[in-house]
């Protein structure tokens, strides 16, 4: 029975994580779940492991309960089959908390050990790790619970998003130990939280880049097309016809279209459309990208594409970090019967390749990603370190009314403040937005509704600390402390 209460606690502090994140932002919640997770194994350290573990699921299957209605609701997947494919990936991840709480507890009896050296390098590593085994999948790490409201955002253009999972992990070890150390203890844990949070709160105020030129005026589009309707050869005149007079209605610099916005092959358009379109730009002496798809140089593939529409030579980028099971088919031998029971087209994307330049408009050089790129800060960093601004194109109405539009807008901030840069963000159905390189927002379109978000963005020149060390600093010195809490265990064990 004790068990089983401790296992139910470690479910509800997990669960509760969802209210970290946006939309809700509670970010000092997330040291409060994690903290619960350290005083829960600390008291159980031989279940360590199943608290960590269950205590992952539970968040895991919180924070991404949306996937049941992007594979259910809008891909059309009966019930029988969507709810397991929904806990196949929590099962998965909850893994990594398991391993971190376990390894905390086999590391050393001492709680100062324990829980403020071993156990956040160890969360750390395991956030590290699940951000590109199998691909990847970094959503709802610790982190970005703290972009933005939290000091600890201003670490972010040092160390990264994992810096500041780090520190998250690190403050909840200090709030299990402020609860059982005794009074000179308890006030060197609190000067260090002072410390900790007034320099990430003096950090905030630190512009790692410079502006460049002018403020360009940006217009980024929302056309609001279900996802039901996207694909549909009925709805086909009428996403163009959208698309077609947002543009010609606009007047601005820039202009950007979201994912697929134009739902055929660059190359299948009707005749006409793309002379139209770009004389409607022409005439506001506007640059204007669009989220396309359009088949591979050798024709064998197709790629999920931003092309420059009014470049006669139509450069693009292609997304290169592809979604497993929506972008393309793992193991098609074994899964690939799945797809029979789902309405779901253009799910075998081509890889569009490593080191591709940024697209140039409105004499801007601007580094495109798509959205789940959106989600791996590392891989940004080169496309940054070549562009002035930094552009997401995303079609969320996969995910329906839920968090995780509001999910994505947090990553988008986090890439903004590790790179210094402007983050301009087209979404089908929201959440497209205008984010300063401080990492706030400087504008937001409401979500499910027909508009242009405009405003003004700077280009930015430089590199932020992190740009130039990328995440190995946070990884060797996460290795170095587990490794350290390892050796003090083993001497420890050594003299007892």
């Amino acid at each position: 029975m004790r068990l089983l209460i401790l296992l139910l606690a470690a479910a509800l502090a997990g669960a509760l994580t969802l209210f970290s994140f946006a939309p809700y932002r509670m970010f000092w919640l997330m040291p409060l779940c994690l903290a619960a997770l350290a005083e829960l194994a600390q008291r159980e350290p031989k279940r360590a492991f199943w608290l960590g573990y269950v205590w992952g699921v539970a968040a895991y299957v919180s924070n991404f309960h949306w996937i049941y209605a992007s594979l259910h609701d809008v891909a059309g997947l009966p019930a029988w089959i969507a709810a397991p494919l929904v806990l196949l990936l929590p099962v998965y991840l909850g893994l990594y908390p398991g391993l971190a709480a376990w390894l905390a507890c086999r590391a050393h009896p001492s709680p100062w050990v324990r829980w403020l050296i071993a156990f956040p390098a160890a969360w750390e590593l395991g956030e590290w790790l699940r951000s590109w085994v199998l691909t990847g999948f970094p959503w709802a790490a610790a982190g970005y619970s703290q972009i933005t409201e939290s000091p600890l955002a201003g670490y972010a253009p040092l160390g990264g998003i994992h810096l500041v999972s780090f520190l998250t992990a690190l403050a909840a070890g200090a709030l299990t130990m402020l609860a059982r150390a005794k009074m000179r203890g308890r006030l060197a844990i609190l000067i260090g939280a002072a410390v900790l949070l007034g320099s990430g709160a003096w950090l905030r105020d630190v512009e790692w880049t410079t502006p460049i030129g002018k403020p360009l005026t940006v217009a980024l589009a929302q056309g609001n097309i279900a996802q039901d309707l996207k694909w549909s050869p009925e709805n086909l005149e009428n996403s163009l016809l959208t698309y077609y007079r947002q543009v010609a209605l606009t007047r601005a610099d820039l202009m950007i279209l979201p994912e697929t916005a134009l739902p055929l092959f660059l190359d299948d358009l009707p005749s006409g459309y793309l002379t139209m379109l770009r004389g409607e730009a022409k005439r506001a002496n506007m640059s204007v990208a669009s989220g396309i798809p359009r088949r591979t140089p050798d024709g064998r593939g197709y790629l999920n594409a931003v092309t420059t529409l009014t470049d006669p030579k139509m450069p693009y980028y292609a997304k290169d970090h592809l979604v497993p099971f929506g972008e393309f088919v793992p193991l098609p031998g074994l899964i690939g019967w799945i797809y029979q029971h789902m309405n779901m087209p253009l799910s075998g994307f081509s890889h569009g390749g490593a080191n591709q330049e940024p697209l140039t408009l409105a004499g801007q050089k601007v580094a495109f990603n798509v959205c789940y790129e959106d989600s791996f800060g590392e891989e940004l960093i080169d496309p940054a370190s070549r562009a002035n601004i930094l552009a997401n194109v995303s079609n969320l109405a996969w995910f329906g009314k839920s968090e995780a539009m509001s999910q994505h807008l947090q990553l988008s901030q986090a890439r903004a403040l590790e790179t210094g840069r402007y983050v301009l963000r087209a979404t089908n159905t929201g959440m497209t937005a205008i984010i300063r390189p401080d990492g706030e927002i400087a504008a937001v379109a409401a979500p499910f509704t027909v508009q242009v978000l405009t405003g003004f963005a700077e280009s930015r020149q430089g590199l932020t600390p992190y740009m130039r060390v990328g995440n190995l600093p946070t990884v060797l010195a996460c290795g170095a402390l587990l490794l350290l809490a390892l050796l003090l265990g083993w001497r420890h064990r050594g003299r007892h």
